[in-house]
């Protein structure tokens, strides 16, 4: 083919990038079990496999391919003939074997093994199999001889375990099978070790046991105690310690001290760990020291490993995971106290067994195509690489000259039918080895798709979509995509095809839903395949719970309102400190909620509410935090006790979550008032003392309250009783006042000392007068348990200076400091003198007074009271005098305002003094007038006697006349008119006009308002529409007239003569033909009714009734919309003037009935049915 002519010519560095390309695009291809195939290894045991003795021997090897391989085996390089072997079985259609040890001992099949799956296609092959037995050998016999060690000194207790298979691990306990402690001071080597970097008296002990865990086993195997003596020499006399030391070996020839670090483990200044690339690496450092050394590590000219190093074994153990070459290099241990540190450096070489950069793949290949196979491996030494084909070393196998091996590549090229083959890839250094199988297979096969059909993709917006193609053919098909059918998707932006068929969008949006077509094809042909995507809202958790902080026993509610795509099944879920809610009713989930109930202290946690859909989630947290009252304080203790002070201290009690504020600080004077707490003083809640200042005389009890944002804890226990000495009054009573109850005395009061005040036994109070600004001495008294004296004989209302002073047993108060009081007041003795009254307005008056002599005040001069009060209207003779209205006015003043009296009206008024005690007696009454005022609105305003030609307009007078009506006007215009104001002028003493003239079904609205010589009062209005005042009058008259009410009673007997009529000729009725109107009209109501019971109505059919061939009288209009002239006097329209009933305004019919006919055109709306009493009720309204 000129194709496979042209391909040849590209040199053969052309045609490995074309291969490779080739090679990588069917890496992901599988080949389909029906078509043929060489051999492909699917599973196979571990290339080190160590077996449980006491278990069957179980070597897997399974293979697929087409036709299904056989198997065989080799063992130690040759091969093993399993049927021979009675003890070994083969699996059905598998290589593995099973091998039954019951009766033979596991290592007589120890050995490598090899499995072999074949068929007419090629050879693959397994890995060398290595079969172990697990061992756990017994510990060998030692007697371990007791250990002396001094204080201080360092130590290592050698474990030795033996060599199993896999290693043991190891672990000390004691007798009591307890795990020793570890610290940093003691701990345990990778090789089962245990270090001291110093011993401690508590280290003595005579069981220190070894033990080792063999994991396959599951054996533990013990080592012989070893007994430790940790002494201190410095307390012991040379004889008992030399005898002591007799029976035993003694580590340390002097005492040990204080000493800066050294290195137990590893010893010198460095030393050098090997490592494989990929596997794990422990650097381990013990040091010696007193005080116990830190250990530390850091690497040289570079930082450790970010995510793969980790410390253990407190810190003396260094673990890197996954080791690189990179990792390589000198790693520094530094061991530090305070007396100084030591460093060791170790360097770590990393080696590498093989690894595989790039494995050979399969290779379908169609005939004449060209392929490449790639044995691309990494390792340290390099290793070396062989090639086999189907098993058997290359250069052993038959020459292939479309075949070429250069270095670890195969090049391919014209390959034919029947050439298929397994290849093998060996890469090995002194590590380790890398097996390899990649087939070739040589098909001619046309395109096939492996995704199935009509698959939906969903979703989310916004995020990346996979769309699979996955096909199969020989050649390789060539993958394109469409959407909806349209032009194929190329690459860019919004679409990436890659080279296994699959279709990705990197941002799906809602627009990119839809169908997908994927289309297969290679030279034998194309196959098609469609798949669907839907693109879904994302789930989103719009209102996220909220942090709470409630008290214990009430509720907590986190809310999660969550918007998804709605065609999406979403699953809210709840989860306490990521784990599952607790299994309590208390726990209420609602739809978008959690309800906790009475809650507790345990439901303190991080909440989570979750909410899945098939596709995503969306997931938000809040804490809740329980919070209560705190718990009180405890520990009360007195200190610094002095004669009037005392410091308080206590413990706080638990916060619960809530921080105390403040400390109150209680006491209980049980001298005085027991069993009663009084508040003292308040603390920042940071506090836990109280300097307490105290009086004299008391028997305090102290208490704290502790208070934070929930409330008040209760109280603590009460503190010991503090007793303080009796002492004189440190203060006098509060609130002294000298105040008269009578002209001619004066009552001296004060409030009651308490018993913390007193201060001792024995409490009086001094009372102490004298008039102020006169030489007379001071009058004094003593009395007790009282809060008041009363000094009789005083003149009226003078001043008086006053004082109380507190006494008791052990001496006085301070001096008391003097008040000033009056004795008592009498009435006003004067009435105010030349009371004049000034009118300002109708509703506004003034009045003036003289004031009353201060000698007739009688006491503190309060102000004066006016009094007035109307007698009698000037227009209205029958009036009474009104209830008197009061104005009080302050001080001194010696005027007044009079508000809101009544216009053209008559008042009296006096004015009177008063002090403390009361009023004094009035002034002579004066009178004065008031002028005239506008007049109050019309009581009412309405029309009256509405017709066509004229009505009346009636008012009342106003209520509040407020002097002589000279009479009203009143106003009127049509509504939403451009016509001026009319206006008319009226007599006081009319109170109706008749209107006339006005314009026809016209809207007038109407204006009234009296008048008095001093204007024009308020308006009331009024609206009427002539017509519709004069229609419903009419209408009034005609519904009462008799006339009226008999011509209704007429027409309503006519019409039951002629339905009884209707009804007598209905019945007496023929048959109707009226098929004819049914086929042309098909009217859905006309529905075919029987006569055989006898009712009426039925259609009759003309092709059976030759009798009649008229149509029905009245009956529905014909098909071509008109009607024939005709005699009947079936229909009542034939009875009206027109067909049309007449009606007046009400709505009453007034039509009358005449014998007159008329043709009428038809409207197509009559009906063809008989004229029953019910459709000639119906044709007549």
């Amino acid at each position: 083919m000129s194709t496979m002519n042209w391909k040849r010519r590209f040199t053969l560095c052309e045609c490995a990038v074309m291969v490779l390309l080739l090679g990588h695009m069917t890496s992901a291809l599988e080949v389909p079990l029906d078509l043929p195939q060489p051999p492909t290894i699917t599973h196979q045991s571990p290339k080190d496999y160590i077996i449980d003795p006491r278990e069957n021997i179980v070597i897997h090897c399974e293979a697929k391919g087409n036709p299904h391989p056989s198997f065989s085996w080799t063992r130690n390089g040759t091969h093993f003939d399993v049927e021979k072997d009675h003890k070994v079985i083969t699996r059905s259609n598998s290589g593995t074997l099973v091998i039954d040890i019951s009766e033979e001992k596991a290592e007589a099949y120890e050995g490598v093994y090899q499995c072999m799956a074949r068929n007419e296609h090629g050879t693959a092959v397994s890995n060398n199999i290595v079969i172990r037995q697990s061992k756990s050998p017994l510990w060998s016999k030692e007697r371990n001889e007791p250990i002396t060690v001094q204080v201080g000194v360092s130590l290592i207790l050698h474990c030795r375990p033996p060599a199993g298979l896999p290693p043991p691990i190891i672990f000390w306990m004691d007798n009591n099978f307890q795990r020793l402690p570890q610290n940093s001071r003691v701990s345990q080597a990778l090789n089962g070790d245990l270090y001291f970097s110093n011993v401690l008296a508590e280290d003595t002990r005579n069981d220190y046991i070894c033990y080792a865990r063999f994991p396959h086993t599951q054996t533990i195997q013990q080592k012989q105690p070893i007994t430790v003596n940790v002494l201190n020499v410095d307390a012991m006399n040379e004889t008992v310690l030399a005898a002591y030391l007799n029976d035993t070996d003694f580590l340390g020839d002097r005492p040990a001290g204080e000493r800066k670090p050294s290195f137990m483990y590893p010893s010198g200044d460095s030393s050098t760990v090997s490592v494989l690339r990929g596997e794990t690496l422990e650097l381990e450092c013990f040091a010696d020291g007193l005080p116990t050394p830190e250990i530390s590590w850091t690497k040289a000219n570079g930082d450790l490993p970010n995510d793969r190093f980790s410390f253990h074994n407190f810190q003396k153990t260094l673990k890197i995971t996954e080791v690189m070459e990179a990792d390589g290099g000198d790693y520094h241990c530094l061991a530090r106290n305070r007396l100084g540190n030591a460093q060791h450096i170790i360097t770590v070489v990393v080696k590498a067994a093989p690894f595989w950069i790039s494995a050979p793949r399969n290779l379908v290949l169609a005939p004449k195509e060209m392929g490449m196979l790639i044995c691309h491996v990494g390792g340290n030494p390099k290793p070396t690489i062989t090639w086999l084909v189907n098993g058997v070393p290359i250069e052993n196998s038959h020459k292939d000259p479309s075949r070429k091996i250069e270095d670890n590549t195969i090049i391919l090229s014209d390959v034919q039918t029947g050439s298929s083959a397994v290849y093998q890839c060996n890469a090995s250094n002194e590590f380790g080895y890398l097996l390899a199988n990649a087939f070739v297979n040589v098909l001619a096969e046309p395109p096939r798709v492996l995704t199935p059909p009509n698959y939906v993709y969903q979703v989310i917006s916004n995020r990346q979509a996979m769309l699979d193609c996955a096909s199969f053919g020989s050649p390789i098909p060539k993958i394109t995509w469409f959407k909806d059918g349209q032009t194929a998707i190329v690459n860019g932006d919004s679409y990436i095809l890659h080279e296994n068929g699959t279709l990705q969008i990197n941002v799906a949006q809602p627009l990119n839903s839809g169908k997908y077509t994927c289309v297969a094809t290679n030279s034998l042909g194309n196959r098609e395949n469609h798949v669907y995507l839907e693109v879904k809202e994302p789930t989103r958790i719009l209102k996220q719970p909220e942090y709470k902080k409630v008290q214990r026993s009430s509720k907590a509610v986190f809310e999660c309102k969550v918007k998804h795509d709605p065609t999406l099944i979403p699953t809210m879920t709840w989860l306490k400190d990521n784990g599952e809610l607790p299994d309590d009713e208390r726990f209420v989930v609602d739809s978008d909620s959690l309800t906790i109930n009475d809650v507790t202290q345990e439901d303190e946690g991080t909440y989570t509410c979750i909410m899945n859909t098939t596709l995503d989630q969306d997931s938000a947290s809040a804490t809740l935090t329980v919070v209560e009252r705190p718990d009180p304080p405890r520990d009360l203790e007195l200190t610094d006790q002095k004669e009037r002070s005392v410091q308080l201290t206590w413990t706080p009690g638990d916060e619960h979550n809530s921080p105390v504020q403040s400390f109150l600080i209680q006491y209980e004077d049980s001298l005085h008032e027991q069993d009663v707490w009084n508040n003292m003083t308040e603390v920042p809640g940071t506090s836990t003392t109280a300097h307490l200042d105290l009086s004299p005389y008391v028997y305090y009890s102290f208490r704290v309250l502790a208070l934070n944002d929930v409330g008040l804890s209760e109280a603590s226990i009460p503190s010991n009783q503090y007793r303080t000495n009796p002492a004189s009054p440190d203060e006098n009573p509060s609130d002294v006042e000298g105040t008269g109850t009578e002209p001619d005395n004066m009552v001296i009061s004060w409030n009651e000392m308490t018993g913390l005040q007193s201060n001792g036994p024995g409490l009086q109070y001094k009372v102490s007068w004298r008039q102020k600004d006169t030489d007379e001495d001071w009058m004094s008294i003593i009395v007790a348990n009282v809060s008041e004296y009363v000094v009789t004989g005083t003149p009226t209302f003078v001043p008086y200076e006053v004082t109380v002073q507190a006494i008791n047993d052990y001496g006085s108060g301070p001096k008391p400091e003097v008040v000033l009081g009056y004795s008592g007041e009498d009435r006003p003795t004067m009435a105010p003198e030349s009371v004049k009254v000034l009118v300002q307005n109708s509703t506004v008056a003034e009045v003036h007074w003289e004031p009353i002599p201060p000698s007739t005040v009688k006491g503190k001069m309060l102000g004066y009271k006016v009094s007035y009060w109307k007698e009698k209207s000037l227009q209205k003779e029958d009036s009474k005098p009104e209830k008197p209205q009061e104005l009080t006015f302050s001080g001194n003043e010696t005027e007044g305002r009079l508000p809101d009296l009544q216009p053209y009206s008559q008042y009296s008024i006096n004015v009177r003094a008063f002090n403390g005690k009361g009023d004094g007696p009035p002034s002579t009454n004066q009178k004065f007038e008031t002028p005239e005022g506008v007049p109050g609105p019309p009581t009412f305003l309405r029309i009256t006697n509405p017709n066509l030609e004229s009505f009346t307009v009636e008012w009342g007078p106003p209520v509040d006349d407020n002097g002589r009506i000279t009479g009203y006007i009143l106003k009127y215009q049509p509504i939403n008119n451009t016509e001026e104001l009319k206006e008319m002028t009226l007599l006081a003493n009319e109170t109706s006009v008749i209107l006339e003239n006005l314009k026809y079904s016209t809207r007038y609205k109407f204006y009234l308002n009296a008048m008095t010589i001093k204007g024009s009062g308020p308006i009331v209005t009024t609206a009427i529409t002539i017509m519709d005042e004069a229609m419903t009058s009419r209408q009034v008259d005609i519904a009462t007239q008799g006339w009226f009410i008999g011509l209704m009673c007429a027409i309503a007997l006519l019409i039951l003569v002629l339905l009884i009529v209707c009804f007598i000729k209905r019945n007496k009725g023929g048959k109707y033909p009226v098929k004819e109107k049914e086929e042309a009209h098909q009217d859905p109501e006309i529905q075919p009714m029987k006569e055989d019971d006898g009712t009426f109505g039925e259609y009759r059919s003309l092709e059976s009734d030759t009798e009649d061939h008229k149509p029905l009288k009245g009956s529905r209009t014909p098909s071509n919309g008109t009607v024939k002239k005709d005699d009947s006097d079936d229909s009542l329209v034939d009875y009206g003037e027109g067909g049309d009933g007449q009606f007046n305004e009400d709505g009453s019919f007034i039509g009358q009935y005449s014998g007159k006919k008329e043709k009428d055109t038809a409207e197509g709306n009559e009906s063809s049915e008989a004229p029953s009493p019910v459709n000639a009720m119906n044709s007549f309204v």
